[in-house]
């Protein structure tokens, strides 16, 4: 009479976690972001390992699948003779509800245009990207890419 129980109780033992498991790796449609997950400044590195290039800037994302971005190539002193940002960079995203989202760049002055795809962590503070597609005059262009953000707030306002 003992060892049946026993042996469902193992059994139970042995699936439940596996069951929980299963179920949390599917993760969730649903963690409830949206295009106003992101809203502000936001503070970014490239690491190109194609062309072996690094770039830092600022975006701005308006809450509403507005993006504007400022940045710096690592090389852009040797090449263009300056420690200038280059300016006037706009695109647009989208945000799932289960914060992943996708967003396109345009880099202006003939540069290209970049596609991201991205994830959302730490409640909207921190995005991490890789680049899906660059466009060059028309033409796709290999790549293998890396991009981070971090939101810019004092810690005043991160506690709030």
């Amino acid at each position: 009479m003992k060892r049946p129980f026993l042996k469902g109780m193992m059994m139970a033992a042995i699936a439940l976690p596996a069951l929980t498991g299963a179920a949390w790796a599917g993760g969730s449609d649903d963690l409830g972001c949206s295009d106003a997950t992101l809203q502000g400044d936001y503070a970014f590195s490239v690491v190109d390992l194609t062309t072996q290039t690094v770039v830092i800037g600022l975006g701005t994302f308006d809450g509403k699948g507005g993006f504007a971005q400022i940045d710096y190539p690592g090389d852009r002193l040797r090449t263009d003779g300056t420690l200038d940002f280059r300016m006037g960079q706009t695109g647009s995203y989208t945000v799932d509800r289960n914060c992943t989202g996708n967003m396109e760049i345009n880099l202006g002055g003939g540069v290209g245009v970049v596609t991201n795809a991205f994830v959302i962590s730490n409640g909207g503070r921190s995005i991490h990207a890789v680049v899906a597609g660059v466009t060059v005059g028309g033409k796709a262009v290999a790549n293998q890419t890396r991009v981070d953000f971090w939101k810019v707030a004092s810690e005043q306002e991160d506690w709030q």
